[in-house]
Protein backbone atom coordinates (compact mmCIF):
# COMPACT_ATOMS: atom_id res chain seq x y z
CA UNK A 1 0.00 0.00 0.00
CA UNK A 2 2.95 2.61 0.87
CA UNK A 3 4.84 1.13 -1.82
CA UNK A 4 1.78 1.97 -4.56
CA UNK A 5 0.62 5.01 -2.68
CA UNK A 6 4.67 5.44 -3.32
CA UNK A 7 4.79 5.11 -6.60
CA UNK A 8 1.70 6.76 -7.60
CA UNK A 9 2.92 9.72 -5.88
CA UNK A 10 6.36 9.41 -8.07
CA UNK A 11 4.67 9.21 -11.18
CA UNK A 12 2.54 11.82 -11.03
CA UNK A 13 5.79 13.89 -10.27
CA UNK A 14 7.75 12.41 -12.93
CA UNK A 15 5.34 12.45 -15.81
CA UNK A 16 2.71 15.10 -16.95
CA UNK A 17 -0.65 13.12 -15.79
CA UNK A 18 0.35 9.33 -16.27
CA UNK A 19 0.02 7.91 -12.90
CA UNK A 20 -2.91 10.31 -12.16
CA UNK A 21 -5.15 9.39 -15.00
CA UNK A 22 -4.40 5.93 -14.40
CA UNK A 23 -5.29 5.73 -10.75
CA UNK A 24 -8.28 8.75 -10.65
CA UNK A 25 -10.25 7.27 -14.66
CA UNK A 26 -10.38 3.71 -13.42
CA UNK A 27 -10.96 4.21 -9.78
CA UNK A 28 -8.56 2.06 -8.32
CA UNK A 29 -9.87 -1.09 -10.10
CA UNK A 30 -6.65 -2.00 -11.26
CA UNK A 31 -5.42 -2.55 -7.73
CA UNK A 32 -2.39 -2.27 -5.55
CA UNK A 33 1.10 -3.20 -7.59
CA UNK A 34 -0.08 -2.68 -10.85
CA UNK A 35 3.10 -2.88 -13.42
CA UNK A 36 2.39 -1.01 -16.69
CA UNK A 37 3.10 -2.81 -19.67
CA UNK A 38 6.42 -1.93 -21.98
CA UNK A 39 8.84 -0.39 -19.11
CA UNK A 40 12.61 0.14 -19.98
CA UNK A 41 14.52 -2.01 -17.73
CA UNK A 42 16.18 0.28 -14.53
CA UNK A 43 18.75 -0.36 -12.79
CA UNK A 44 18.15 -0.47 -8.64
CA UNK A 45 20.08 1.63 -7.15
CA UNK A 46 20.47 -0.74 -3.40
CA UNK A 47 20.29 2.67 -1.55
CA UNK A 48 16.84 3.19 -2.51
CA UNK A 49 15.80 0.29 -1.32
CA UNK A 50 17.09 0.98 1.91
CA UNK A 51 13.44 1.75 4.22
CA UNK A 52 13.10 5.09 4.70
CA UNK A 53 11.22 7.41 7.21
CA UNK A 54 9.00 9.22 4.40
CA UNK A 55 5.73 10.71 5.87
CA UNK A 56 2.72 9.78 3.62
CA UNK A 57 0.66 12.66 3.26
CA UNK A 58 -2.78 11.89 4.52
CA UNK A 59 -4.92 13.58 2.42
CA UNK A 60 -3.50 11.21 -0.61
CA UNK A 61 -5.74 8.27 0.97
CA UNK A 62 -8.46 10.91 1.16
CA UNK A 63 -8.26 12.03 -2.06
CA UNK A 64 -8.35 8.78 -3.32
CA UNK A 65 -11.60 7.67 -1.09
CA UNK A 66 -13.24 10.77 -2.49
CA UNK A 67 -12.27 9.94 -6.00
CA UNK A 68 -14.11 6.30 -5.74
CA UNK A 69 -17.19 8.39 -3.81
CA UNK A 70 -17.86 10.06 -6.67
CA UNK A 71 -16.86 7.66 -9.30
CA UNK A 72 -19.49 5.27 -7.38
CA UNK A 73 -21.69 8.28 -7.37
CA UNK A 74 -21.52 9.33 -10.67
CA UNK A 75 -22.11 5.75 -11.60
CA UNK A 76 -25.16 5.98 -9.76
CA UNK A 77 -26.36 8.74 -11.04
CA UNK A 78 -25.52 7.48 -14.73
CA UNK A 79 -27.46 4.40 -13.83
CA UNK A 80 -30.53 6.08 -12.25
CA UNK A 81 -30.68 8.32 -15.71
CA UNK A 82 -30.44 5.83 -17.75
CA UNK A 83 -33.44 4.28 -16.14
CA UNK A 84 -35.02 7.85 -15.83
CA UNK A 85 -34.58 7.90 -19.55
CA UNK A 86 -36.32 4.23 -20.30
CA UNK A 87 -39.26 5.33 -17.87
CA UNK A 88 -39.58 8.61 -20.06
CA UNK A 89 -39.81 6.92 -22.84
CA UNK A 90 -42.27 4.16 -21.24
CA UNK A 91 -44.08 7.63 -20.48
CA UNK A 92 -43.85 9.22 -23.71
CA UNK A 93 -45.02 6.06 -25.57
CA UNK A 94 -47.60 5.59 -23.19
CA UNK A 95 -48.34 9.51 -23.69
CA UNK A 96 -48.71 8.82 -27.26
CA UNK A 97 -51.50 6.26 -27.15
CA UNK A 98 -53.02 8.65 -24.75
CA UNK A 99 -52.81 11.15 -27.28
CA UNK A 100 -54.03 8.83 -30.46
CA UNK A 101 -56.63 7.32 -27.58
CA UNK A 102 -57.58 11.19 -27.27
CA UNK A 103 -57.61 11.99 -31.00
CA UNK A 104 -60.08 8.70 -31.70
CA UNK A 105 -62.25 10.24 -29.33
CA UNK A 106 -62.37 13.61 -30.21
CA UNK A 107 -64.99 12.10 -32.64
CA UNK A 108 -66.83 10.29 -30.24
CA UNK A 109 -66.93 13.47 -28.17
CA UNK A 110 -68.47 15.06 -30.82
CA UNK A 111 -70.66 12.62 -31.24
CA UNK A 112 -71.61 13.03 -27.45
CA UNK A 113 -72.37 16.06 -28.26
CA UNK A 114 -74.71 15.59 -30.87
CA UNK A 115 -76.49 13.46 -28.49
CA UNK A 116 -76.45 15.74 -25.88
CA UNK A 117 -77.87 18.65 -27.68
CA UNK A 118 -80.63 16.24 -29.17
CA UNK A 119 -81.50 14.87 -25.67
CA UNK A 120 -81.43 18.82 -24.91
CA UNK A 121 -83.41 19.45 -27.88
CA UNK A 122 -85.92 16.80 -27.06
CA UNK A 123 -86.54 17.80 -23.22
CA UNK A 124 -86.87 21.13 -24.48
CA UNK A 125 -90.13 20.32 -27.24
CA UNK A 126 -91.06 18.42 -24.29
CA UNK A 127 -91.10 21.56 -21.91
CA UNK A 128 -92.73 23.38 -24.48
CA UNK A 129 -95.16 20.55 -24.31
CA UNK A 130 -95.73 20.77 -20.94
CA UNK A 131 -95.98 24.78 -21.37
CA UNK A 132 -98.95 24.00 -23.79
CA UNK A 133 -100.79 20.95 -21.90
CA UNK A 134 -100.45 23.94 -19.04
CA UNK A 135 -101.74 26.53 -20.61
CA UNK A 136 -104.73 24.33 -22.04
CA UNK A 137 -105.19 22.84 -18.58
CA UNK A 138 -105.42 26.24 -17.15
CA UNK A 139 -108.42 27.67 -20.10
CA UNK A 140 -109.96 24.68 -18.81
CA UNK A 141 -110.04 25.15 -15.01
CA UNK A 142 -110.90 28.85 -16.02
CA UNK A 143 -113.79 27.65 -17.48
CA UNK A 144 -115.00 24.92 -15.16
CA UNK A 145 -114.36 27.45 -12.58
CA UNK A 146 -116.59 29.80 -15.07
CA UNK A 147 -119.34 26.86 -15.03
CA UNK A 148 -119.15 26.63 -11.44
CA UNK A 149 -119.67 30.35 -10.43
CA UNK A 150 -122.93 29.94 -13.16
CA UNK A 151 -123.94 26.88 -11.43
CA UNK A 152 -123.05 28.83 -8.32
CA UNK A 153 -125.40 31.09 -9.11
CA UNK A 154 -128.15 29.09 -10.41
CA UNK A 155 -128.06 27.39 -7.17
CA UNK A 156 -128.20 30.64 -5.30
CA UNK A 157 -131.14 31.39 -7.73
CA UNK A 158 -132.98 28.51 -6.88
CA UNK A 159 -132.23 28.23 -2.63
CA UNK A 160 -133.64 32.02 -3.16
CA UNK A 161 -136.60 31.07 -5.10
CA UNK A 162 -137.47 27.76 -2.38
CA UNK A 163 -136.75 30.28 0.08
CA UNK A 164 -139.79 32.67 -1.38
CA UNK A 165 -141.74 29.16 -2.45
CA UNK A 166 -141.55 28.02 1.48
CA UNK A 167 -142.49 31.74 2.68
CA UNK A 168 -145.50 31.27 0.37
CA UNK A 169 -146.42 27.78 1.30
CA UNK A 170 -146.35 28.85 5.12
CA UNK A 171 -148.56 32.06 4.02
CA UNK A 172 -150.66 29.72 2.30
CA UNK A 173 -150.61 27.22 5.31
CA UNK A 174 -151.30 30.04 7.43
CA UNK A 175 -154.68 30.97 5.25
CA UNK A 176 -155.61 26.90 5.10
CA UNK A 177 -155.05 26.86 8.71
CA UNK A 178 -157.26 30.06 8.80
CA UNK A 179 -159.81 29.07 6.57
CA UNK A 180 -160.15 25.29 8.68
CA UNK A 181 -160.99 26.96 11.59
CA UNK A 182 -163.61 29.50 10.04
CA UNK A 183 -164.89 26.15 8.63
CA UNK A 184 -164.87 24.73 12.29
CA UNK A 185 -166.48 27.88 13.36
CA UNK A 186 -168.93 27.81 10.40
CA UNK A 187 -169.65 23.67 11.02
CA UNK A 188 -169.87 24.54 14.79
CA UNK A 189 -172.15 27.53 13.94
CA UNK A 190 -174.24 25.49 11.47
CA UNK A 191 -175.04 22.87 14.06
CA UNK A 192 -175.58 25.66 16.74
CA UNK A 193 -178.31 26.94 14.17
CA UNK A 194 -179.24 23.21 13.58
CA UNK A 195 -179.87 22.62 17.31
CA UNK A 196 -181.57 25.88 17.77
CA UNK A 197 -184.01 25.15 14.67
CA UNK A 198 -184.77 21.86 16.38
CA UNK A 199 -185.31 23.65 19.90
CA UNK A 200 -187.43 26.42 18.40
CA UNK A 201 -189.23 23.71 16.50
CA UNK A 202 -189.76 21.66 19.70
CA UNK A 203 -191.41 24.37 21.27
CA UNK A 204 -193.53 25.60 18.49
CA UNK A 205 -194.53 21.54 18.45
CA UNK A 206 -195.29 22.19 21.84
CA UNK A 207 -196.90 25.70 22.18
CA UNK A 208 -198.81 24.34 19.13
CA UNK A 209 -200.12 20.99 21.56
CA UNK A 210 -200.56 23.70 24.55
CA UNK A 211 -202.83 26.07 22.02
CA UNK A 212 -204.69 23.14 21.04
CA UNK A 213 -205.55 21.87 24.40
CA UNK A 214 -206.47 25.68 25.84
CA UNK A 215 -209.03 25.52 22.75
CA UNK A 216 -210.31 21.78 23.56
CA UNK A 217 -210.65 23.08 26.94
CA UNK A 218 -211.99 26.34 26.11
CA UNK A 219 -214.44 24.38 23.80
CA UNK A 220 -215.52 22.32 26.80
CA UNK A 221 -216.11 25.04 29.43
CA UNK A 222 -218.36 26.88 26.15
CA UNK A 223 -220.04 23.58 25.80
CA UNK A 224 -220.33 23.83 29.82
CA UNK A 225 -221.29 27.13 30.22
CA UNK A 226 -223.91 27.17 27.16
CA UNK A 227 -226.40 28.03 29.56
CA UNK A 228 -227.22 31.80 27.81
CA UNK A 229 -228.25 30.12 24.67
CA UNK A 230 -224.71 31.50 22.76
CA UNK A 231 -223.63 30.26 19.18
CA UNK A 232 -220.35 29.34 20.84
CA UNK A 233 -220.03 26.95 18.36
CA UNK A 234 -219.18 29.94 15.90
CA UNK A 235 -217.63 31.37 18.26
CA UNK A 236 -215.17 28.67 19.00
CA UNK A 237 -214.62 28.32 15.62
CA UNK A 238 -213.65 31.73 14.75
CA UNK A 239 -210.83 32.16 17.80
CA UNK A 240 -209.47 28.71 16.15
CA UNK A 241 -209.78 29.87 12.86
CA UNK A 242 -207.61 33.49 14.76
CA UNK A 243 -205.33 30.65 16.55
CA UNK A 244 -204.28 29.11 13.37
CA UNK A 245 -204.11 32.11 11.39
CA UNK A 246 -201.72 33.29 13.77
CA UNK A 247 -200.22 29.87 14.65
CA UNK A 248 -199.48 29.46 10.66
CA UNK A 249 -198.27 32.72 10.25
CA UNK A 250 -195.79 32.49 12.99
CA UNK A 251 -194.76 28.88 11.72
CA UNK A 252 -194.64 30.55 8.09
CA UNK A 253 -192.20 33.15 9.50
CA UNK A 254 -190.04 31.10 11.67
CA UNK A 255 -189.93 27.97 8.94
CA UNK A 256 -188.88 31.08 6.17
CA UNK A 257 -186.71 32.89 8.58
CA UNK A 258 -185.19 29.42 9.15
CA UNK A 259 -184.91 28.43 6.11
CA UNK A 260 -183.13 31.30 4.50
CA UNK A 261 -180.68 31.37 7.61
CA UNK A 262 -180.24 27.89 6.55
CA UNK A 263 -179.57 28.04 3.27
CA UNK A 264 -177.46 31.38 4.19
CA UNK A 265 -175.37 29.12 6.09
CA UNK A 266 -175.24 25.94 3.67
CA UNK A 267 -174.10 28.95 0.83
CA UNK A 268 -171.22 30.20 3.11
CA UNK A 269 -170.27 26.17 4.13
CA UNK A 270 -170.70 25.76 0.32
CA UNK A 271 -168.29 28.43 -0.67
CA UNK A 272 -166.23 27.56 2.66
CA UNK A 273 -165.80 23.77 0.97
CA UNK A 274 -164.69 25.78 -2.71
CA UNK A 275 -162.53 27.82 -0.55
CA UNK A 276 -161.26 24.92 1.11
CA UNK A 277 -161.07 22.67 -1.78
CA UNK A 278 -159.29 25.37 -3.97
CA UNK A 279 -156.87 25.75 -0.73
CA UNK A 280 -156.31 22.09 -0.85
CA UNK A 281 -155.67 21.92 -4.60
CA UNK A 282 -153.30 24.85 -4.68
CA UNK A 283 -151.61 23.27 -1.38
CA UNK A 284 -151.42 19.81 -3.34
CA UNK A 285 -149.70 21.85 -6.64
CA UNK A 286 -147.29 23.86 -4.27
CA UNK A 287 -146.16 20.49 -2.66
CA UNK A 288 -145.76 19.07 -6.48
CA UNK A 289 -143.89 22.24 -6.54
CA UNK A 290 -141.59 21.88 -3.73
CA UNK A 291 -140.70 18.43 -4.50
CA UNK A 292 -139.92 19.24 -8.02
CA UNK A 293 -137.85 22.15 -6.55
CA UNK A 294 -136.18 19.92 -4.43
CA UNK A 295 -135.55 17.21 -6.42
CA UNK A 296 -133.93 19.93 -9.13
CA UNK A 297 -132.04 20.83 -6.16
CA UNK A 298 -130.47 17.28 -5.81
CA UNK A 299 -129.46 16.98 -9.22
CA UNK A 300 -127.63 20.56 -8.89
CA UNK A 301 -125.95 19.69 -5.95
CA UNK A 302 -125.25 16.40 -7.59
CA UNK A 303 -124.11 18.15 -10.71
CA UNK A 304 -122.11 20.95 -8.54
CA UNK A 305 -119.88 18.08 -6.36
CA UNK A 306 -119.28 16.12 -9.84
CA UNK A 307 -117.92 19.60 -11.14
CA UNK A 308 -115.96 20.15 -7.71
CA UNK A 309 -114.88 16.91 -8.17
CA UNK A 310 -113.64 17.56 -11.74
CA UNK A 311 -112.26 20.93 -10.94
CA UNK A 312 -110.16 19.21 -7.79
CA UNK A 313 -109.34 16.80 -10.37
CA UNK A 314 -108.14 19.27 -12.73
CA UNK A 315 -105.99 21.35 -10.25
CA UNK A 316 -104.22 17.95 -9.14
CA UNK A 317 -103.12 17.49 -12.60
CA UNK A 318 -102.20 20.37 -13.29
CA UNK A 319 -100.20 20.84 -10.11
CA UNK A 320 -98.57 17.36 -10.94
CA UNK A 321 -97.59 17.97 -14.43
CA UNK A 322 -95.96 21.91 -13.04
CA UNK A 323 -94.25 19.56 -11.02
CA UNK A 324 -93.50 16.73 -13.54
CA UNK A 325 -92.31 19.61 -15.52
CA UNK A 326 -90.25 21.16 -12.87
CA UNK A 327 -88.65 18.23 -11.77
CA UNK A 328 -87.27 17.38 -15.41
CA UNK A 329 -86.61 20.93 -15.99
CA UNK A 330 -84.24 20.78 -12.43
CA UNK A 331 -82.87 16.93 -14.06
CA UNK A 332 -82.62 18.90 -17.43
CA UNK A 333 -80.26 21.55 -16.19
CA UNK A 334 -78.56 18.96 -14.02
CA UNK A 335 -77.98 16.79 -16.96
CA UNK A 336 -76.56 19.84 -18.26
CA UNK A 337 -74.97 21.00 -16.00
CA UNK A 338 -72.78 18.00 -15.19
CA UNK A 339 -72.50 17.53 -18.95
CA UNK A 340 -70.39 21.07 -18.84
CA UNK A 341 -68.35 20.29 -16.18
CA UNK A 342 -67.63 16.85 -17.58
CA UNK A 343 -66.63 18.78 -20.77
CA UNK A 344 -64.52 21.21 -18.48
CA UNK A 345 -62.99 18.26 -16.94
CA UNK A 346 -61.79 16.86 -20.57
CA UNK A 347 -60.94 19.82 -21.60
CA UNK A 348 -58.63 19.99 -18.21
CA UNK A 349 -57.51 17.10 -18.58
CA UNK A 350 -56.79 17.51 -22.12
CA UNK A 351 -54.57 19.99 -21.31
CA UNK A 352 -52.80 18.19 -18.59
CA UNK A 353 -51.94 15.73 -20.81
CA UNK A 354 -50.59 18.35 -23.66
CA UNK A 355 -48.70 20.48 -20.66
CA UNK A 356 -47.22 17.34 -19.51
CA UNK A 357 -46.65 15.65 -23.22
CA UNK A 358 -45.20 18.75 -23.84
CA UNK A 359 -42.73 19.05 -20.75
CA UNK A 360 -42.01 15.27 -21.59
CA UNK A 361 -40.96 16.18 -24.77
CA UNK A 362 -38.47 18.59 -23.80
CA UNK A 363 -36.99 16.48 -21.46
CA UNK A 364 -37.00 13.59 -23.55
CA UNK A 365 -34.93 15.76 -26.05
CA UNK A 366 -32.75 17.10 -23.43
CA UNK A 367 -32.05 13.94 -22.08
CA UNK A 368 -31.16 12.76 -25.24
CA UNK A 369 -28.83 15.66 -26.17
CA UNK A 370 -27.05 14.84 -22.65
CA UNK A 371 -27.05 11.22 -23.42
CA UNK A 372 -25.49 11.75 -27.18
CA UNK A 373 -22.99 14.35 -25.64
CA UNK A 374 -21.94 11.43 -22.78
CA UNK A 375 -21.74 8.96 -25.58
CA UNK A 376 -19.75 11.11 -27.93
CA UNK A 377 -17.69 11.83 -25.69
CA UNK A 378 -17.40 8.57 -23.93
CA UNK A 379 -16.72 7.19 -27.18
CA UNK A 380 -14.06 9.66 -27.64
CA UNK A 381 -11.68 7.47 -25.48
CA UNK A 382 -10.63 6.93 -21.94
CA UNK A 383 -7.97 9.94 -21.36
CA UNK A 384 -10.57 12.51 -21.46
CA UNK A 385 -13.02 10.66 -19.29
CA UNK A 386 -9.82 10.22 -16.53
CA UNK A 387 -8.78 13.57 -17.27
CA UNK A 388 -12.82 14.50 -16.95
CA UNK A 389 -12.07 13.05 -13.86
CA UNK A 390 -9.22 14.19 -12.16
CA UNK A 391 -10.54 17.80 -13.34
CA UNK A 392 -13.66 16.84 -10.62
CA UNK A 393 -11.75 15.67 -7.96
CA UNK A 394 -9.43 18.46 -7.69
CA UNK A 395 -7.32 19.03 -10.55
CA UNK A 396 -4.45 16.43 -10.29
CA UNK A 397 -3.68 16.49 -13.80
CA UNK A 398 -3.49 19.93 -16.20
CA UNK A 399 -6.46 18.97 -18.08
CA UNK A 400 -7.42 18.60 -22.02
Amino acid sequence: SSFSAAQRHSSSSMSGGYGGGLGGGFGGGLGDGFIPPNITAVTVNQSLLAPLNLEIDPTIQAVRTQEKEQIKTLNNRFASFIDKVRFLEQQNKMLETKWSLLQEQTTTRSNIDAMFEAYIANLRRQLDGLGNEKIKLEGELRNMQGLVEDFKNKYEDEINKRASVENEFVLLKKDVDAAYMNKVELEAKVDALQDEINFLRAVYEAELRELQSQIKDTSVIVEMDNSRNLDMDAIVAEVRAQYEDIANRSRAEAESWYKQKFEEMQSSAGQYGEDLRSTKSEIAELNRMIARLQNEIEAVKGQRANLEAQIAEAEERGELAVKDAKLRIKDLEEALQRAKQDMARQVREYQELMNVKLALDIEIATYRKLLEGEESRLSSGGASATIHVQQTSGGLSSGK
